[in-house]
């Protein structure tokens, strides 16, 4: 016993402070280390990170979009700056919560019940007489910069560079675009000085070409670069619902949250699809309930299906447990006293059993 005692007291030591209700009727303040006669817990309650990941396409004007219809024949060019966004995917990923009204303690007793009890980092009862891994949300993805538009200057002559006017400039470099276009033309045909006989080669060959004319030619349209943004938050459902709005999403502004009316809804809907029948009250029942009253209390959670929707398409929908819309029972106080070791560990999300083991 007291090597059991130790043990709890390191256990205590290793969670924050937070309020235990002692006998399920008492509260009062819990100071780890000071109070030996139990093991406080909490009943998890079914929460979700929500992952957002949506593309940032930012489009520039390029230097001489003013001469784009003159030397190019290009319209419709941008001509200002401008941001589009657009949603790629949304994901839940559950995770247990502490219930701040589920809170128990186990006693410490000559004929306590589960003495060695293993908590999350939290307080969230994960087993009884055995060990549990803890677990944890994975890593967010990373964000991802797109690649950057390519400096044009780099492939201007020095003819184009000393022009004295961005009018000339822009004169010239149209003009050096057409001689790519017909040194490309003259290598298709055969007809250039210099066409390579090897079929590797003229491919490459003439994918520089292309690549010059387009860098240079977005000096007229202008340039785009794609970024992968990442955004994330908790979302902690009360009760079922049909319409709660998670946030709002706007093309012009991306990710915003649930109170800007500046973007549309993404809607997140509910639905419990099994009802877990409560207890008929009786003399009886209330009898065996209270022989239990040193048991151990566990959640039994709720089948329920989860969508989020955004403009009429569905991002997400899924089927999962969730504890704050099922109830709790007991586990039996005759599990554990000094004639049996039973072993039981519980799911962390929603506080249900796993396994139980003699």
């Amino acid at each position: 016993m007291k090597r059991l005692i130790q043990l709890l007291v390191f256990n205590l030591f290793t969670f924050s402070p937070f309020h235990l209700l002692m006998a399920q009727t008492e509260v009062e303040p819990f100071v780890p280390g000071s109070t030996l006669e139990g093991v406080a817990y909490y009943l998890p309650r079914t929460a979700f990170r929500v992952t957002v990941i949506a593309e940032k396409t930012t489009t520039k004007p390029g230097d001489f979009h003013k001469y784009a219809d003159r030397y190019l024949r290009l319209q419709d060019v941008p001509t200002e700056e401008s941001v589009q966004w657009s949603l790629k995917s949304i994901t839940l990923e559950p995770f247990g919560k502490p219930d701040r009204n589920k809170a128990y303690s186990i006693k410490i007793k000559s004929k306590t019940v589960a003495p060695l009890v293993g908590l999350s980092r939290d307080g969230i009862l994960l087993s009884i007489n055995c060990d549990a891994n803890e677990t944890f949300l994975p890593d967010l993805p990373k964000p991802e910069k797109g690649p950057a538009p390519e400096n044009p200057r780099t492939f201007m002559t020095q003819e184009i560079l000393s022009a004295g006017s961005t009018a000339k400039m822009a004169e010239l470099c149209a003009q050096e675009i057409y001689d790519i276009r017909d040194s490309k033309n003259a290598l298709i045909r055969g007809e250039a000085d210099n066409t390579p006989k090897d079929g590797a080669q003229l491919k490459l060959m003439l994918e520089q070409l292309d690549h010059q004319a387009f860098v240079l030619e977005s000096l007229f349209n202008g340039t785009t670069q794609t970024d992968t943004e990442v955004f994330s938050f908790f979302y902690d459902p009360q009760q079922p619902t049909d319409r709660d709005v998670l946030f709002r999403f706007s093309k012009k502004l991306g990710v915003l949250d649930a109170d800007n009316l500046a973007g549309e809804p993404v809607i997140a809907t509910v639905k419990v699809l099994e009802t877990i029948p409560q207890a008929v009250p009786s003399e009886e029942a209330a009898k065996k309930r209270a022989k239990m009253d040193h048991g151990v209390y566990y959640n039994i959670p709720a089948r329920t299906k989860m969508s989020i929707t955004y403009g009429g398409q569905e991002y997400v929908s899924t089927e999962t447990p969730m504890a704050q819309f099922g109830i709790v029972d007991i586990l039996s106080s005759t599990l554990f006293d000094k004639k049996t070791t039973t072993q039981v560990t519980f799911f962390q999300t929603t506080g249900g059993t796993k396994d139980v083991m003699e």
